[in-house]
């Protein structure tokens, strides 16, 4: 526990954060690599101690900014100590279960969202069937 604390304040810097948050997006696509080639431009709301930090994430790619993202077609809002945890080592049924806990949200252009849980629930049936056959 002391070690993942002391790991997570070191990730508290700017860039830091701008790897964590690739280091999220490359593990997410493993699991959903049918997402890997969409193109979009999406946001990230980091709800910390009394501020947000917003960043900008360009796919494919992932291209990181901190910056307003005025022209994402998709948000995500999470808390950051969530977010952390999530990132470094959540797999595609913690973040599931992050979005229906309430402790992640989406928000977004409707065809965009519905394309992304598309995408992901049709990876999630793959990964059923070929544990059923196994």
């Amino acid at each position: 526990m002391l070690e993942r604390c002391r790991r997570l304040r070191r990730l508290s810097a700017p860039t830091d954060t701008k790897s964590l948050i690739e280091t999220a997006i490359r593990r997410f696509l493993e699991e959903v690599p049918g997402l890997a080639p969409l193109k979009i431009i999406g946001g990230l709301e980091l709800h910390g101690r009394g501020d947000v930090q917003l960043y900008r994430i360009e796919m494919p790619g992932p291209v990181v900014t901190k910056a307003l993202p005025t022209d994402a077609k998709a948000t995500l809002e999470i808390r950051r100590e969530r977010f952390n945890e999530l990132a470094i080592k959540g797999h595609l049924a913690d973040w599931r279960a992050a979005f229906e806990h309430g402790d992640a949200r989406a928000t977004g252009i409707d065809q965009y969202l519905k394309l992304i849980v598309k995408v992901v629930e049709a990876q999630e049936e793959r990964s059923r069937t070929r544990r059923a056959r196994h």
